[in-house]
């Protein structure tokens, strides 16, 4: 099977970029169907598989570079959090950070109505799928990412990166159905989101969507719009976001034409 080709950048934030995903649209469509029946088109799966190795990029760069100021190719979890710290553009899958010690101080201390510290809450086996419990599906790409910038990590960071991813797409086809059930980009293209320091503009700019198809009147297919549309609300704004939309336009449009 012939992969979407990507395009070849040269600026050293995009050194790390990738021919084939490891997210493919086998996995892609198995956390789509943790959320919803409805079908997922191929376009549609390689779009958001794209979209997620953008954000673990991105992501592992940030913690490579934490490293590389320690002179140190192993990644841990305090590289992690000095990535996000620096940019708040990659703090994605918040709903993983109430399942790993990594991020218990980015949560908060919880309080319960007598002001006492409540105490973790307790997780309970859940016959229900969920992004926490596939979690472990992302492990061979993570490790494929990583070794792509020539890094590798502790166990506690690679799970980190799991959740993470697994969480992220979750999130994303869950934007995806919404998007489809109430109205597709017709209806959410005049969201409008506003960034400090940034000018106010639509949050689903014509360069991305005007090419793309809005959703057809009684239509129950995701398709890549839905996916790109998703993707503008997932991440707020900023590098992150433009770059993961046009790589996953790009890559809904090579599957298109393959």
């Amino acid at each position: 099977m012939t992969t979407p080709a990507r395009p070849e950048r040269s600026d050293a934030e995009s050194a790390s970029a990738i021919v084939v995903s490891p997210f493919e649209p086998s996995l892609v469509k198995a956390v789509f169907r943790d959320v919803t029946p409805m079908p997922v088109s191929r376009s549609a799966a390689w779009a958001a598989g794209s979209v997620t190795r953008t954000v673990l990029t991105a992501i592992i760069d940030g913690a490579r570079r934490a490293a590389a100021a320690e002179a140190r190719k192993k990644l841990t979890p305090r590289d992690l959090l000095s990535a996000i710290d620096r940019n708040v553009e990659l703090e994605v899958g918040s709903k993983w950070y109430d399942h790993s010690p990594t991020f218990r101080g980015m949560t908060g201390v919880l309080y319960d109505a007598d002001g006492a510290v409540a105490p973790p809450r307790k997780r309970g086996r859940s016959r229900k799928p969920s992004a926490v419990v596939g979690a472990h599906r992302f492990e061979a790409g993570v490790k494929k990412l990583l070794r792509r910038q020539g890094v590798t990590a502790v166990p506690a960071m690679v799970r980190d990166l799991d959740g993470i991813a697994s969480v992220f797409l979750t999130d994303l086809a869950r934007d995806a159905v919404t998007v489809v059930r109430e109205g597709g980009i017709e209806r959410f293209g005049t969201v409008t989101a506003v960034v400090p320091d940034e000018p106010a503009t639509s949050s689903f700019d014509k360069e991305f969507f005007g090419t793309l198809p809005t959703r057809r009147r009684g239509g129950r297919t995701i398709g890549p719009d839905h996916i790109l549309a998703a993707t503008t609300i997932q991440l707020f704004g900023g590098n992150l976001r433009q770059r993961a939309l046009a790589e996953a336009r790009e890559a809904a449009r090579n599957t298109a034409a393959g």
